[in-house]
């Protein structure tokens, strides 16, 4: 289990160029984190270097005592500002797809879909959905897979405002039971977070 993640003096490069230095963050279970900052501050980059999928630069990622690979591999969800669903596939098959790739279990995506008002899509193509029908789905392998950190790049952007609260208050359980989640956001979250911002060296204060 992660218990504590930690960002110390963290910057990332991508393209060659510098987009932050000096990222800090310390967050233990039950807390929340929102990265805000500019369109291409490196928002995205922070929450792919903490996923293991972007270098860092300098700086350090800490897990709490756990091994980087471990923490990453069987203790982290990664959902990006794309869905990454293959849109050929039904809903119910991109849904399983995920759920055993994480570690879940037939049984946990059912009520994952449940959860998320999806049972009546299930046998939609995921082309045939909505953006805001792609957005639950892709959240349910939050809940078919638990895993204690959730990596959030922009969550709320395509659900409407009773999904937006629906999916406030999952996460506000998710923190209650000791979970951790980082957000990249242009928009506040509906639960209490912490607030790194993400600056280009030349706009850093």
């Amino acid at each position: 289990m992660i218990k504590l993640l930690t960002l110390d003096d963290v910057s990332v490069r991508r393209g060659g160029r510098l987009l932050f230095e000096g990222a800090r963050l310390e967050l233990a279970a039950g807390e929340a984190a929102v990265l805000v900052g500019r369109n291409g501050a490196g928002k995205t980059s922070l929450l792919r270097a903490i996923a293991g999928l972007v270098e860092v630069e300098a700086g350090s990622i800490g897990f709490g005592g756990l091994e980087a690979a471990e923490a990453r591999g069987g203790f982290t969800h990664f959902v990006g500002h794309q869905d990454g669903l293959k849109t050929g596939r039904l809903a119910s098959e991109e849904l399983s797809f995920w759920t055993r790739w994480m570690g879940g279990t037939e049984a946990a995506a059912r009520q994952a879909a449940e959860a998320l008002e999806l049972s009546a899509l299930m046998d939609l193509e995921v082309r045939r959905l909505s953006a805001g029908q792609r957005r639950r789905l892709a959240l349910a392998r939050l809940l078919a897979a638990p895993r204690p950190l959730w990596l959030l790049d922009e969550p709320m952007s395509p659900l409407d405002s009773v999904w937006r609260e629906r999916f406030g208050k999952l996460m506000a359980e998710h923190l209650a039971g000791g979970g951790l989640i980082v957000a990249a956001v242009h928009d506040p979250l509906p639960i209490p977070a912490k607030v790194l911002e993400i600056a280009a060296p030349e706009f850093a204060a």
